[in-house]
């Protein structure tokens, strides 16, 4: 290693952070966030570590895309069948963590979570690049495989078994969505007096708390 990683120091700031931003709904807020984030960090803006914990309590996680927004929560999509589906089938909870550097801006949320409709995944694997829909129906997720040419030439059956059709979704594959109980907002500030305000369900209201950074 060419740097001493405990001397590396970064300045963060940015405008200062009140409850009141998010009107009553940090969702609305959270929007908001994203929007920027969008606009600051392009492609990436979208971005989440989502984390879960198998039935021993052992906690996962890994970066996965935000792919919708909406009252009800934050929806992504993957493999049913694979190591975080097994997960949240036997866990339906889950912890994700936005970081967007270029705002100075961290943005966790905890809650339960429920798999989306058939016709919201149908909707979404429709719109998606035909080599992604492929993808879904190629890769086994978290299976171990020999090598990657056994990915490569599963690849090529399904492109053969699909020539010329609509590639439909494949019933292991979805999205779900994370409804949330718990949703905190960071603001980076100068002298790591940073900015947190989190809001908590209770009872169908949120209520809001300002934390020492």
């Amino acid at each position: 290693m060419t740097r001493n990683i405990a001397d590396i120091r970064r300045d963060y700031e940015g405008g200062r952070l009140e409850a009141s931003q998010a009107s009553g709904n940090p969702l609305g807020l959270f929007e908001e966030w994203l929007s920027l984030a969008l606009e600051s960090e392009g492609d990436d803006g979208n971005v989440m570590t989502l984390a879960t914990a198998d039935s021993q309590g052992q906690p996962h996680a890994r970066v996965v895309l935000l792919k919708g927004l909406d009252e009800r929560g934050l929806i992504f999509y993957s493999n049913y069948h694979s190591h975080k589906g097994s997960e949240l089938a036997n866990v339906p909870h889950a912890a994700l963590v936005f970081w967007w550097p270029s705002l100075s801006r961290q943005v966790r949320i905890e809650g339960s979570v429920e798999q989306v409709t058939s016709e919201e995944s149908d909707g979404y694997f429709a719109s998606r690049p035909r080599s992604s829909q492929l993808g879904a129906w190629v890769a086994t997720q978290s299976v171990v495989i020999p090598d990657r040419t056994w990915l490569e030439e599963r690849e090529q059956r399904f492109e053969r078994a699909y020539e010329g059709q609509t590639i439909t979704r494949p019933i292991h594959w979805g999205g779900y969505r994370v409804i949330p109980r718990m949703i905190e907002f960071w603001q980076g500030q100068p002298s790591r007096l940073h900015d947190r305000i989190r809001f908590e369900r209770r009872d169908g209201d949120w209520l809001h708390f300002r934390l020492a950074p």
